[in-house]
């Protein structure tokens, strides 16, 4: 439940989002994200947390940092550590929990709503805590997926649990086909017809 004149914070854990997203078949499109929440109460942030790998020269999820940081949303990154696993693999860790969680706090009582995309259990401490300060807390995640991507304790403990699979119709996408490489001997209809 919102209230239009409830200020509203978004803490978007960006690699938890994106499996859940992914687990439900559908890519999240932000900036329509950004417009539903913007119509449920007074939103004043929307932070987005991620690691990113900088041994790389491309990093597929960097233009979508670019385009959340210039779209209204505050990007929270770090750098993400590779390690060899026991069993000799590469490994990539980039948790992002107590960045999130600093932020939460210190924005707590300036907020009415925070809602929290993750379904990571580590996140109920601060549940509580932000609940006990007064703030209503929503989780968004799915119980849709097998397994489900939340944990069922950090559902307990949210005021309201948003199932993000109901909204995907509001603010998903299809996931975009991988486009062929167009023949540049296909005629272009992008081109005029000198004769016409």
């Amino acid at each position: 439940m919102f209230y239009r004149d409830e200020r509203l914070a978004l803490f978007i854990d960006g690699a938890n989002l994106y499996a859940a997203a992914k687990a439900l078949g559908f890519d999240i499109d932000y900036k329509l994200l950004r417009q539903e929440f913007m119509r449920r109460g007074k939103l004043l942030r929307a932070f987005y947390y991620t690691a990113l790998i900088e041994s790389e020269d491309y990093s597929p999820i960097r233009p979508l940092v670019d385009w959340l940081h210039y779209n209204g949303f505050t990007m929270v990154t770090k750098p993400a550590k590779e390690f060899i696993d026991s069993q000799g693999r590469r490994k990539i860790k980039g948790n992002m929990d107590i960045e999130l969680t600093v932020d939460a706090m210190e924005l707590a009582p300036r907020i009415d709503h925070i809602v929290l995309f993750s379904g990571d259990g580590d996140y109920r401490p601060l549940v509580e805590s932000l609940q006990r300060q007064g703030v209503r807390v929503s989780v968004v995640s799915t119980i849709r997926s097998t397994p489900p991507m939340i944990a069922d304790e950090l559902r307990r403990q949210a005021d309201n649990f948003i199932e993000l699979d109901e909204l995907k119709e509001v603010i998903g996408r299809t996931p975009r086909e991988p486009r062929e490489p167009r023949d540049p001997r296909e005629n272009d209809d992008r081109i005029a017809d000198p004769a016409g």
